[in-house]
């Protein structure tokens, strides 16, 4: 290790450093003028042969032998060696800045060369005599054990900063954190080698990953496989990290990565055996996989995925005492999109969400190993918004180990092409992560910069990335010829040597192997690879190719009870509206929450905002964890649920949920960044990891859900049916149409509905709190059941205080969610019943409003259904509902969206299919179909809206579908 600053501090070290060229100037100036220099300055020059009083913990470079070899008292020091001190100084700050530049980390040499003049003493008009003759406390605040003169200091820290790992730490601000990796790189790395034993191990791991790659390429001519050949390096990098990462005590190791390399690190890595992933080429079954066993082949899940995009587990033992669980995420084509996901699995694996409160997480217990494509880490934008959530209360894991699998190419594309910056990794800088580029040719230096980057995570708990620079042997995939458009690098590539044969060399010339014992390795490692495609054979057409079935819900057993005794809510409720005497609540505030302590009450209401909090309090009663995040989720957009208050006096904070006596699970409540993709990817993971938990994330408007299409569609629609990965995360969109223009009123719908299939997950649109609560307490008890799926939830805007969605108490205690409510006070004379309307979410609201504006009109011949849970389609309710009225002459379809938006496609032919044989007409009424989802002038909103409620409530003979044509 280094010496402390404690252990050789200078006096003189307050005086240089970073000020030293600011000193040069003010001693020359003092030299001809001494009163042109300030009263300090001139006490200090006229003691200049005096050290000043010692300052601890003072850092810099000071040039005290040069001044003590002067004596004196007066001003002895020249001006000239002064100037090169300062010279000297600059060059020390610049081969730690700016090393990195002449660093060995091209292993083809196709880098165009870098302006490396700031490295040169030369560059500061000095010379080898003229550093030796300084001390080696220009460079370090202690001596160094092997070097004796300035000269030789700055030749040690050019070679610790411009070997085969070139390092970028001046953009970390934290002077504790840049110091102590400056140690590392310039005392610990040096010494870091590899004994005999490690040395042989490492070229056995290279070896492996080189040969399976190798038979793949001759066995399954043409298949894709996307090896990781150029940058083989990567499978002991990783093994490194893991290793280190269970002896530091994480018991989890959560990973993710795109395709390539993928297969190897599947193999090697979490140890899936050879003849799966055969068997996975040849698209055989093995049909004994199960979950528990790990690997996720592709005959698991309904629909399945290709080969290099499904994940598996597996535990590990290290020694006795010391056993790790390590997770490769399931990961679709959208490459970086993985990333908010694993974040999600390891904060899930550090919380415990046993006690009240917030969780109590411990970052020790699992770590998190994201590998990035180095076109697609600068160039996909949620790679920017993952690396954000490094210090956020909510999303933090202790520092997630990034390596980027630089082949600097991406599939065509040449990285001048592929970004603006230097170096891909440079979008991290922005978040102050320490950078190490390291020659995927020196497999050593990947060991070594593993090691760096765990103890950084060790000690200040933050991010760290390895830029793996590499080359790619073969096209994108390997039935694709890359010197059409790369020749003269692939040119370059036929003729490289790969790693092994490089590090076999070494190691033959370091006399720790001889050749043949090395090719005895590789011999052996063919010998496992050609065993393991026998076994494949052998069975090949033994076992069926078919997709596991849908899995459609055979239990017939009642859903669980969601309601919840009076008596119980009531105590709930007592404890909701209790702070502490000392808190001061925003009075506005205070007189909305007083006013729920008697909404229980006969002939009282119970809100939207209400409900959801007696549901969220009641489910923590139950025991089950709930989760919730999102843009302004604390207050809500809407300024509804308030369930973290601040005190108007001191700015305290205090949440009710955390002290309710009844509960006996952790809520967490967290304010998001301004990001939908990466916190819905981490909020999917996160409920995916701990499947006990309610996770929910709520949208500032449905809208925004735009920015999460990925998410959506690759992860939360599919993964149960692509990976059988199940979920219950709920999505809250607010969604109705209230003259907010085109971004503020449309969740959606369509996309939802378009997407569902194979029962994957339920979509509802509500119109009464208490659906609200009996739905979200439906959902948290089936959490970890076969039942389990998402829920899309299209939430209420203005409905959130309109008092007709308000719910009587009994309907919290006794009720239970229904997928489809009936208009009250309609269809009391089903004889009489000629038009039935059906509609979701708030355009039922507004019909009934409507209603209510002429109630004395005559209404027998019409009756309204509101289908409150759009997927799986409520068919028989409906279907029953219908049957009642005998003499119905027309169905309508009433809905806020345009034609070609919002529910209609999805339910026409629904309705068409349960439709009475009486029926004669199927009508929808809406806006015409249009590009944007809404208007965004009030008078027109409102005209509008008036015309749909008008056109559904007239009479048969003055119905027409507003088609717009």
């Amino acid at each position: 290790m280094a010496p402390t600053n404690q252990q050789a501090w200078d006096p003189w070290a307050a005086y240089y450093g970073p000020n030293l060229g600011y000193i040069q100037e003010q001693y020359e100036r003092f030299l001809t003028d001494p009163g042109s220099v300030g009263a300090d300055y001139r006490d200090l020059f006229e003691r200049w042969g005096e050290p000043p009083a010692a300052q601890p913990g003072t850092t810099g470079a000071p040039v005290s032998a040069g001044i003590a070899a002067a004596g004196g008292s007066s001003p002895a020091i020249s001006s000239q060696l002064l100037h090169k001190a300062v010279a000297a100084g600059k060059l020390v700050w610049n081969i730690r800045t700016y090393g990195h530049l002449a660093a060995d980390i091209d292993p083809l040499g196709i880098s165009a060369a870098a302006d490396v003049r700031l490295l040169e003493p030369e560059y500061y008009g000095l010379t080898p005599a003229d550093l030796a003759s300084l001390p080696t406390e220009l460079v370090w605040d202690g001596p160094h054990p092997e070097v004796s003169d300035g000269w030789a200091a700055v030749q040690s820290l050019r070679k610790a900063y411009t070997g085969t790992i070139a390092f970028e730490f001046s953009h970390v601000h934290d002077e504790k954190e840049r110091q102590w990796l400056n140690e590392q790189v310039e005392f610990k790395l040096p010494q870091s080698t590899l004994d005999a034993q490690e040395r042989q191990a490492l070229l056995t791991r290279l070896l492996e990953a080189e040969q399976f790659e190798d038979f793949l390429h001759r066995t399954f001519v043409g298949q894709k496989r996307f090896s990781v050949e150029g940058t083989d390096a990567l499978v002991p990098l990783v093994d490194e990290i893991v290793r280190e990462l269970a002896y530091d005590g994480a018991t989890d190791i959560l990973m993710g990565m795109a395709h390539r390399g993928r297969l190897n690190v599947l193999a090697h890595v979490l140890g899936k055996p050879y003849s799966k992933i055969f068997s996975e080429f040849h698209h055989s079954i093995n049909r004994n996989l199960i979950p528990s066993e790990g690997s996720m082949g592709i005959n698991y899940g309904w629909t399945g995925d290709v080969k290099y995009h499904l994940g598996a587990n597996r535990s590990v033992k290290w020694g006795e005492t010391v056993e790790t669980r390590l997770t490769l995420a399931n990961n679709p084509s959208h490459l970086e999109f993985v990333n908010p996901v694993v974040e999600g699995f390891t904060r899930a694996a550090q919380d415990d969400r046993g006690v009240p409160g917030y969780p109590v997480q411990d970052v020790a217990k699992a770590a998190a190993v994201l590998m990035h494509g180095d076109a697609a880490f600068p160039g996909e934008g949620i790679v920017a918004e993952t690396l954000n959530f490094n210090q956020l209360a909510g999303y933090r894991n202790g520092g997630t180990i990034h390596i980027i699998v630089n082949n600097r190419l991406g599939f065509t594309t040449e990285s001048k092409d592929s970004r603006s910056t230097h170096y891909a990794s440079d979008l991290a800088k922005g978040y102050e992560i320490p950078i190490v580029h390291v020659n995927a040719d020196d497999p050593e230096a990947c060991v070594a910069a593993a090691r760096l980057a765990i103890e950084y995570r060790h000690l200040f708990k933050k991010d760290f990335l390895i830029d793996l620079i590499g080359y790619r042997r073969y096209g994108h995939n390997e039935s694709d010829d890359p010197e059409t458009t790369q020749p003269l690098i692939y040119a370059k590539v036929r003729n490289h040597p790969t790693v092994s044969t490089l590090y076999a060399d070494k190691l033959v010339r370091q006399g720790l192997l001889t050749g043949e014992q090395a090719e005895k390795i590789k011999q052996d490692i063919l010998s496992r690879l050609k065993e393991a495609y026998d076994e494949v054979k052998q069975r090949d057409g033994q076992e069926s190719v078919t997709q596991r079935p849908e899995l459609v819900e055979q239990t017939e057993a009642p859903l669980p009870r969601t309601g919840v005794s009076l008596e119980k809510l009531r105590e709930i409720n007592t404890g909701l509206l209790s702070w502490p005497e000392s808190f001061n609540v925003y009075p506005k505030l205070k007189k909305i929450l007083e006013r729920r302590a008697t909404s229980l009450n006969d002939g009282e209401k119970v809100d939207w905002g209400h409900a959801e909090t007696l549901a969220f309090a009641s489910i923590l009663a139950d025991g089950k964890p709930i989760r919730i995040s999102g843009q302004d989720v604390e207050r809500a957009t809407f300024a509804h649920r308030n369930l973290v208050l601040h005190d108007v006096k001191n700015g305290g904070v205090y949440s009710p949920l955390h002290q309710l006596p009844q509960a006996k699970a952790s809520f967490a409540i967290y304010n998001s960044p301004l990001s939908e993709a990466s916190v819905l990817g981490f909020e999917y993971g996160y409920n995916v990891y701990a499947p006990e938990t309610l996770v929910i994330w709520e949208a500032q408007y449905g809208d925004f859900t735009n920015a999460a299409q990925v998410t959506i569609d690759q992860f939360i629609t599919a993964g149960r049916s692509k990976w059988s990965q199940k979920s219950s995360l709920i999505m809250m969109l607010p969604h109705g149409y209230e003259g907010q223009g085109p971004e503020h009123s449309s969740a959606r719908l369509e996309r939802f509905l378009q997407l569902s299939g194979e029962d994957n997950w339920m979509v509802a649109n509500l119109t009464s709190s208490a659906q609200y609560f009996h739905l979200l307490r439906r959902q948290a008890s089936l959490t970890e059941t076969e039942r389990a799926r998402p829920l899309v939830l299209m939430a209420p805007k203005s409905l959130i205080r309109n008092p007709r969605v308000a719910s009587d108490s009994l309907e919290l205690s006794e009720g239970e969610f229904r997928p489809v409510l009936e208009q009250r006070n309609l269809g009391d004379r089903p004889e009489r019943v000629e038009r039935i309307i059906l509609c979701t979410g708030k355009i039922a609201i507004d019909l009934e409003e409507a209603l209510d504006k002429e109630a004395d009109k005559n209404w027998e011949w019409l009756h309204i259904i509101r289908t409150e849970q759009l997927y799986p389609f409520p068919q028989e309710e409906i279907r029953q509902i219908l049957a009642r009225y005998p003499n119905v002459q027309e169905l309508l379809w009433v809905q806020e969206e345009p034609r070609n938006m919002g529910a209609w496609s999805y339910m026409e032919p629904r309705i068409r299919a349960i439709a009475p044989e009486g029926v004669k007409t199927i009508r929808y009424v809406g806006r015409p179909e249009r590009a944007s989802t809404a208007s965004g002038y009030q008078n027109v909103h409102s005209y509008e809206q008036q015309r749909i409620l008008s056109l559904a409530l007239s009479p048969s003979s003055q119905v027409i579908t507003t088609t717009g044509r």
